[in-house]
Formats: structure tokens, sequence, C-alpha cells
């Protein structure tokens, strides 16, 4: 009776081993998924600020077109899910992008506007991203 006792202890050991193996396994494989689910939401809200930063960009451009004299720019102007400023030094845009996440991206654009117009032709010499 002593020996089926032992075997019992030794397959219940066994067991409770493996139980706590595939219990480990399973966390292991549920946090990449949620380290992995957050890198996808960082690098949406990332490319959703861009967006914005370009929105920016392409709003000055077109006040450009229409006016090439324009310099005012814009502080917070709402779009989609966040804002841009827009801020024009020489022949430098400067738009900023932030999310309503905290999220930001910022474009710069070297640009050159021809003489004759309206509309007026832009030519961007430089584009830099996040500078």
């Amino acid at each position: 009776m002593r020996t089926h006792e032992r075997q019992s202890g030794s397959v219940l050991l066994i067991v409770v081993v493996l139980v706590a193996l595939l219990a480990a396994t399973v966390m292991g494989h549920l946090q990449v998924n949620a380290e992995e689910i957050q890198l996808m939401q960082n690098h949406l809200h990332g490319v959703q600020a861009m967006a914005i930063a370009e929105a920016g960009l392409n709003d000055a451009l077109a006040q450009l077109r229409a006016d090439s004299a324009w310099n005012k720019g814009f502080a917070d102007k709402p779009f989609g899910k966040g804002a841009y400023t827009v801020t024009i030094k020489d022949a430098t845009i400067a738009s900023a992008a932030t999310t309503s996440n905290g999220f930001s991206a910022r474009l710069e654009a070297d640009v050159a506007i021809a003489p004759e117009g309206p509309p007026y032709l832009i030519r961007i010499d430089e584009l830099r991203i996040n500078p």
C-alpha cells in the first residue's frame, strides 16, 4: 500500500510541475501579445500625428497658392483627433501636430514660390520629417 501512495505522490508532483510550466508558458505568451498590441497602438498614433502634420503643411501650401505673401500660419487648428500649428519663417514652413493621445510629429518644408500667379506655383526644395 505504501508503494501505491508513493507512486500517487510522485504522479501528483509531476502533474503540479507540468501545470506550473504550462501556466508560465501561457503567461509568457500573454505578455508578448500585450506588448505587441501596445507597439501597434503606438505606431498607429504616430502615423495619425504625422497625417495631422501633413494636413497642416497642405493647409499652409493652399494659403500660399492663393496669396504668396501669406505668413500668418495657424495656431492649434483642430484636425481629426488632434491639432496642428504652422509657422512660416522666410522660405521654411513648419507644421507641428499633436494628437488627442499626446503623440506628436513635425514636418518642415523649404519652399520656393513662383512670382506669377495666383494661383502661385510652389516647389518644395527640401522636406524634413521629425527634425
